[in-house]
């Protein structure tokens, strides 16, 4: 398997497992307090990578030490603040919504890309942006104008908008990482210290809005964040944006619409109708029509 297609999967994967957690984070609402949900999430995820990472990491502390402020800033946009946003937006909007907004999160990359690295897009690719985006709206408005003008937009939207910005400014940070870093390393710290921030948020939380109640449900949803959402996802996307670079990993999160409506047919028994049909053919286009642009990028070079 050659590097263009582990990077394809390693991001496949990634965007599948975070579907899950769009449904997970409208699903919650009033059993498991936001803060609560990030911190606990982070918490699991450090103390599973720990076995596999830690030795490592005490060993390159100095190097560790010497990126402090990199790892910091990349830990509390894409830790801290991201994540904890879904869970609050999650608890006044629906994951519907999630999932239509969580497609503003390419347009950024390319964007700040555009305005921070003057990297160039081409008519085409936009031309394959715009392709997917007329299908998601197709999926998620089935395709009814009167259904789009119709779609209402909360303080829950508005926090979810935000934390596709930040999330946006983690996956360009990630391509930044120092390559003396190693990836169990870079992850293992960024956990750790996005974990340590919300720390002091989740006990104001605890004492003074809401309790966490550690039953059976909430110690299920945590272990599935904590593992899949946050270990294993983080590692794949960060993988995927190492082999086939940010642009073009971000692109494939656009499926996530087409993963919810999958999800949903499968544990919620809502039936995939023709019109989603034909949105997934339009994104999947888009999606072709972009990477054929990369490779004629290539030829050229």
């Amino acid at each position: 398997m050659n590097n263009q297609t582990k990077g394809v999967l390693f991001a496949l994967l990634a965007t599948f497992l975070w579907s899950v957690n769009m449904v997970i984070a409208s699903g919650v609402k009033g059993h498991i307090p936001p803060v609560g949900l990030a911190f606990w999430r982070w918490t699991i995820a450090c103390i599973v990578l720990a076995p596999f990472a830690l030795k490592e990491t005490i060993g390159t502390f100095k190097i560790v030490k010497n990126h402090f402020w990199f790892l910091t800033v990349t830990a509390i946009l894409g830790i801290t603040i991201f994540n904890t946003l879904i869970y609050f937006a999650g608890k006044t909007t629906s994951a519907v919504n999630l999932s239509l907004i969580a497609i503003s999160i390419p347009l950024f990359i390319i964007a700040i890309s555009r305005v921070m690295f003057r990297e160039k897009v081409s008519n085409l690719r936009i031309l394959g942006i715009l392709t997917i985006i007329t299908g998601v709206f197709v999926l998620i408005t089935k395709g009814s104008l009167e259904a789009l003008l119709n779609i209402n937009f909360t303080i829950g939207d508005l926090l979810m908008l935000l934390a596709c910005f930040f999330f946006a400014c983690y996956t360009l940070l990630v391509r930044k990482k120092p390559q003396e870093i190693d990836s169990k390393v870079f992850l293992f710290s960024v956990f750790v210290i996005g974990a340590v921030v919300l720390l002091p948020f989740y006990i104001w939380e605890h004492n003074y809005y809401e309790k966490m109640t550690f039953d059976f449900k909430t110690i299920l949803i945590t272990s599935y964040v904590g593992i899949f959402a946050s270990l294993v996802s983080y590692y794949l996307w960060n993988e995927a944006i190492a082999l086939i670079g940010t642009s073009k990993t971000a692109l494939i999160y656009y499926l996530i619409p087409i993963f919810s409506g999958i999800l949903a047919y499968f544990f919620l028994d809502q039936a995939i109708e023709f019109i989603q049909i034909i949105s997934m053919v339009i994104i999947v286009l888009g999606l072709l029509i972009t990477n054929r642009n990369n490779s004629e990028n290539k030829k050229a070079a």
